[in-house]
């Protein structure tokens, strides 16, 4: 896969300023798209996002969430994210997407994204390597991790 446009973010958690995927140049990036109301975000994506925080060396591998609400926007305001990452002690930086045009949020559109849990790999020159819509296997994604951060550097 190709560069990828940058996070549209209208708000941050766990961090204290707005990020970018460039304060991440030089590290694998793995970015969880999720909705705090989604089954599979809750019981498989974010768990396996946590597991990947811990497992890999943060030297090497950045973890971020998107939290990106595509359907009962209302149910799912700033306020309440911020309780449930809270309740659930995901302490990874999360953007919160910005609104789009229409129904879908910025960031889903821009990297066509097909819904939640999505999870999306970035090298170290930060160009969008993967996209898994859906659960995938820890053993398969840790190897493709595995895989970006042995990679040498491009220039």
């Amino acid at each position: 896969m190709t560069d990828t446009p940058e996070l549209h973010a209208s708000q941050w958690f766990n961090t204290d300023r707005p990020l970018t995927l460039t304060d991440f140049r030089g590290k694998v990036i793995v970015v969880e798209a999720f909705q705090m109301l989604c089954p599979g975000c809750v019981s498989h994506g974010l768990p396996q996002a946590m597991r990947i925080a811990a497992g890999f060396d943060p030297a090497d591998v950045a973890v971020i969430g998107l939290h990106t609400v595509f359907e009962h926007h209302a149910a799912m305001p700033p306020v309440a994210l911020g309780a449930f990452l809270h309740e659930y002690r995901i302490r990874f930086p999360v953007a919160v997407d910005a609104p789009g045009d229409g129904a879908l949020p910025r960031t889903m559109t821009a990297w066509g994204l097909q819904g939640t849990p999505t999870l999306v790999l970035f090298d170290r020159a930060g160009r969008m390597r993967a996209q898994h819509f859906g659960q995938i296997p820890d053993l398969a994604l840790g190897a493709q991790i595995m895989q970006l951060v042995l990679e040498a550097p491009s220039p």
